[in-house]
């Protein structure tokens, strides 16, 4: 970037490097960054790029270019009505995600101050979009890897400000927790795991590998996280409890079989918005006894 040009002229040159670097949006980046850097709107203001807002931007630009995610380099993201900070080490929060939290809000909407646990946390979004939809829900976020939970805390700090009982980060292990939890105690699981094989993790865009493999990879065939969470977390939750998946595009009838086949009643689920599948649910049956 060069000091002197319009914001115009920046988004100009700016959408040029990154359509020529392979960018998929180059417009919707450059816009972002510009603001990002300036907060100023082109449209509105042409006030030229001073010397430190063109050293700046031309350093995003950089490694936009190199493909690290424009989330990473904003450091926060809009994720329903709120704002999650994020950067590397963490998992970056998805539109699609919204339509897991709307799932999981419409199975507790209507119980009074309900318990729930998001498994696999990562930012925080759906256990946090959970309580924005439920302002009355008690939620607590596991989340294992140290770089994450550093994220999910301080998303966590921050929501607490928001009416409700304040949201409580965990840090552990999905595949032990099991065990520390009571029987019969929680209204409603959600979790994103991880859930890509092998061939989609050596196949990833660009973008995406520079998010943490902790956070993606599943095993050979994507379905490790979702048959240790069909087995052991039935017994926590009430009779008439829910249990919410996010998904991958592949998996839907792999995901509600192993539901089926573990126990699980009144399995179920939804598209995104793009119209792939997204979203898995199944109830802890009401005449069940813990196991």
């Amino acid at each position: 970037m060069v000091t002197g040009l319009s914001p115009r002229q920046a988004l100009a040159e700016l959408t040029a490097r990154l359509a020529k670097a392979g960018c998929p949006d180059p417009a919707f980046d450059a816009a972002w960054l510009l603001r990002l850097v300036t907060g100023r709107d082109p449209r509105l203001d042409d006030t030229p790029l001073s010397e430190e807002e063109a050293a700046r931007l031309g350093s995003l630009a950089r490694q936009r270019a190199a493909r690290v995610p424009l989330q990473y380099l904003a450091g926060r993201w809009p994720f329903l009505d709120m704002e999650l900070a994020v950067g590397p080490g963490v998992l970056i929060p998805r539109a699609d995600t919204e339509v897991v939290c709307e799932a999981a809000a419409d199975r507790v909407r209507e119980r009074p101050a309900p318990r729930v646990l998001d498994l696999c946390a990562g930012t925080g979004a759906l256990g946090l979009g959970v309580r924005s939809l439920v302002p009355a829900a008690r939620v607590t976020l596991l989340e294992k890897s140290p770089e994450a939970f550093a994220y999910l805390r301080r998303n966590c700090a921050e929501q607490a400000a928001r009416p409700g009982p304040a949201p409580v980060p965990v840090q552990g292990d999905v595949f032990t927790w099991q065990d520390s939890l009571p029987d019969g105690q929680l209204d409603l699981i959600v979790s994103n795991p991880p859930y890509l094989t092998g061939a989609e993790m050596a196949a990833l865009q660009p973008e995406v590998a520079f998010e943490p493999a902790m956070a993606l990879a599943a095993g050979a065939d994507g379905l490790d996280f979702y048959r240790h969470i069909a087995a052991a977390y039935r017994r926590p939750l009430r009779a008439g409890g829910w249990l919410v998946l996010e998904i991958g595009w592949r998996q839907d009838e792999a995901v509600r079989a192993l539901l089926t086949a573990a126990g699980w009643a009144d399995v179920g689920g939804q598209p995104d918005f793009g119209g792939n599948p997204r979203v898995v649910w199944a109830k802890k049956p009401a005449d069940e006894n813990n196991l």
